[in-house]
């Protein structure tokens, strides 16, 4: 039995994996073998953006979060936007210090016990690859819905999925810059569209307010609660640009001002499309709550039904860059992890020429398929599977933020010696904050499936546990701060 060693990191101020100029660095001099400081600030903030795949919250969060909120739905957005903030705050603080492809991961096992860093890296691992894979239900489901529609007919779900699933796997692995600018351009499309419906809705209701959303009738403290923290899910994954640590330029300022936007622009851009859903339901007369397409409704509302078809494409596209996004950042996690021996050795490699890693993103890639497949051939609604892998993923990010927020103060106080009010109140807030999110969705407990996925989830990591004791020696290869 072996119990790996924590990340090399020695207790000084230049961060793991950076040289003096702040040029990621590894000690072989290849900074893991990725393209380094090949990334603008805009493209470094298009992982984080794509990965929390915005477009799909008006689409499906908005609707389920009304279903519990009601007319407080837009309320649970600005308060769940401030405890995103408070993650992306600790967050932030890591990434001023330290960069490496391991994403969170690396900020938590600087500080954390050995068996906890693994737990942050494999929770955060399966989230990436479970909301890729969540995303990919979601496209057989939506595309299907709109060749019906369009045709009368559908196609095999599993060959959806598997069109769907490859182009993102080739585009992570031939070229990170290509990847981003694919990512910006598809998302940019997506939300200008839902934005466009948005203000059309407000146009054609006036600068007047919603007395029934600004005076929250018929909310309840129980609902309001529950739609709270399912509000939430919305940002996970904002953290993604996190993982481009080696390949962002200028990556101690590019990434923490890529997490914190992120979330601030998320905030906005939900509270405002969960104030404008609810107000362009109320005028349509229809219930926001068990719509399936809410945006062709709001569209139909400002007068300009086609735009509901623009913003159905927008939607995979959108689907689309966070499945790239969730790759990219699995496989960079996967990377770090084999470097630092939790992982076996083989997914080290990277590729000579494209300079991203190849084992790494197939087998990530590979992960996210399989369980869509096995799903789709099995009959399982689109919607479903987006709902339970997506779950799983929340779980994961979710723990990893909670992590990451605990470790942040020793980190600061015995790397830096920063200890102020603020670091010894605002993390403990923020991962407490965490912590209650899954305790709330537990209690009630879930109906049916959603009641079975924190066992599945506690299984994995019971078995990530076993695997991280009892498995054979592995040669870590990681390097001191320089």
């Amino acid at each position: 039995m072996m119990t790996p060693p924590k990340m090399g990191i020695a207790s000084v101020s230049m961060a793991p994996g950076l040289s003096n100029c702040g040029t990621p660095a590894h000690s072989d001099g290849s900074s893991y073998g990725l393209r380094t400081a090949s990334l603008s600030p805009l493209e470094t903030l298009a992982q984080s953006i794509s990965a929390a795949c915005p477009t799909l919250t008006p689409f499906v969060t908005v609707p389920l979060v009304y279903t519990l909120a009601g007319n407080g739905t837009w309320l649970a957005y600005i308060l769940g936007t401030g405890a995103i903030l408070l993650v992306a705050w600790c967050i932030s603080r890591f990434a001023r210090y330290s960069s490496s492809p391991g994403s969170l991961y690396s900020y938590a096992a600087m500080i954390l016990p050995p068996w906890l860093g693994a737990v942050a890296a494999w929770s955060l691992l399966l989230a990436y690859i479970m909301g890729s894979a969540s995303n990919i239900g979601a496209f057989y489901f939506y595309a299907n819905l709109m060749i019906k529609n369009a045709t009368g007919h559908m196609l095999p779900t599993i060959f959806l999925a598997a069109i769907f699933a490859a182009p993102p796997v080739w585009i992570a692995w031939r070229d990170v810059k290509l990847s981003a600018r694919a990512m910006l351009v598809m998302e940019g499309v997506s939300v200008t569209f839902v934005i466009a419906v948005m203000a059309l809705v407000l146009f054609r209701h006036g600068l007047h307010g919603d007395p029934n959303q600004l005076h929250l009738r018929g909310v309840t403290p129980s609902g309001f609660r529950q739609g709270l923290v399912l509000a939430l899910y919305s940002f996970a994954g904002f953290e993604a640009a996190t993982a481009l640590g080696s390949e962002a330029r200028n990556p101690l300022k590019a990434i923490p001002r890529a997490v914190i936007l992120t979330s601030v622009l998320g905030g906005l851009f939900f509270t405002i499309c969960a104030y404008v859903e609810v107000l362009g339901f109320g005028m349509s007369g229809k219930d926001l709550g068990t719509s399936d397409v809410p945006m062709h409704v709001l569209a139909t509302v400002g007068r300009m039904p086609v735009l509901g078809l623009l913003i159905d494409v927008g939607a995979l596209v959108s689907l689309f860059a966070g499945v790239l996004a969730g790759i990219t950042a699995a496989a960079r996690v996967l990377l770090q992890m084999s470097h630092n021996g939790l992982t076996h050795s083989s997914f080290r490699a990277t590729h000579a020429h494209n300079e991203t890693p190849t084992g790494a993103t197939i087998i990530t890639g590979l992960a996210a398929f399989l369980p869509v497949a096995v799903f789709a051939l099995k009959g399982t609604s689109g919607v479903d599977v987006y709902g339970w892998l997506g779950m799983l993923a929340v779980y994961g990010f979710v723990l990893s933020y909670a992590l990451v927020c605990f470790a942040l103060p020793g980190y600061l106080r015995d790397h830096h010696g920063v200890v102020n009010l603020a670091t010894r109140t605002i993390p403990y807030i923020a991962g407490l904050a965490m912590v209650y999110a899954v305790v709330a969705n537990l209690y009630p407990a879930p109906q049916d499936v959603y009641g079975k996925l924190p066992y599945v989830f506690l299984t994995y990591l019971a078995l990530v546990l076993l695997f991280f004791v009892f498995r054979p020696p592995v040669k870590p290869a990681v390097q001191a701060e320089s």
